[in-house]
């Protein structure tokens, strides 16, 4: 079982693990392949099995990840993820025990991240991280939820600004970054179906530190808002989108 972590000299030449053989989510690749270039200088880990499979799990310092979510000397982790058939073979495991053995090594206070009550789609499973120590330290609207495995006895806490979950535009309304590689192909798939029947879209791009630690939701690298309400952290494509405006 060996597994690689990206660094400034590799992260060029290693695939990514998510859409590696996607076209259509090339671009995503090449904007995530440039973000994390310059967030691995500031600590951000993406470690991955030496395969070409989607197993790896990406987390970086609280105080330098792109959530709003606050926090002394912790580490946060934005994805963990096993797929296909590697799932069932202890890489899950194996890396989340590195996060931990990190966090131990730097003298952190502990690990967080994002999950919710009941399993979604692209958020850490709640089940698998309680099995390691994990336990809910925050909650937003009873659903979203803070999970942390203390080091030190200290807690984590969604920021003040992520608990509105509203907003005064009442526009369909998206909050997004570039980390995630099937993002630019959501925002197409999105726009153009926007355009084409002339649903009003508001698109804003979280690409600093600052704005995402602002931002007046849960998000992870996504948020949706319609009607100025938070709606969810799912990525849309155009068949999700079209149920989501239906709903309304």
């Amino acid at each position: 079982m060996e597994f690689i972590t990206l660094n400034p000299d590799n992260v060029v030449s290693e695939h990514l693990c998510c859409a590696i053989s996607d076209k259509k989510h090339q671009t995503g690749v090449n904007d995530k392949r440039n973000w994390l270039s310059e967030r691995v200088k500031e600590g951000h880990v993406f470690r991955k099995l030496d395969a070409q499979g989607k197993v790896f799990i990406e987390y970086a310092p609280l105080e330098k990840a792109w959530v709003p979510v606050t926090g002394d000397n912790y580490l946060y982790i934005y994805c963990l993820w096993v797929a296909g058939s590697y799932k069932g073979k202890g890489y899950g495991e194996a890396l989340l025990q590195s996060c931990i053995d990190d966090a131990k090594a730097q003298g952190k206070s502990g690990i967080c991240v994002l999950s919710s009550k009941k399993k979604k789609p692209f958020l850490s499973d709640k089940k698998f991280m309680l099995k390691y120590g994990f336990k809910v330290v925050d909650s937003i609207n009873d659903e979203y939820e803070l999970l942390a495995l203390s080091l030190d006895g200290s807690q984590p806490q969604f920021t003040a600004d992520a608990r509105k979950q509203t907003i005064e535009n009442k526009e369909l309304t998206i909050y997004y970054g570039v980390q995630c590689p099937y993002i630019p192909n959501c925002i197409e798939q999105i726009y153009n179906y926007c355009e084409n029947n002339q649903v009003p879209l508001q698109l804003i791009e979280v690409d600093t530190l600052e704005k995402a630690k602002q931002l007046p939701c849960i998000f992870n690298n996504w948020a949706v808002f319609y009607n100025g309400k938070f709606e969810t952290v799912h990525l849309l494509n155009e068949g999700l989108l079209k149920k989501l405006l239906q709903l309304k």
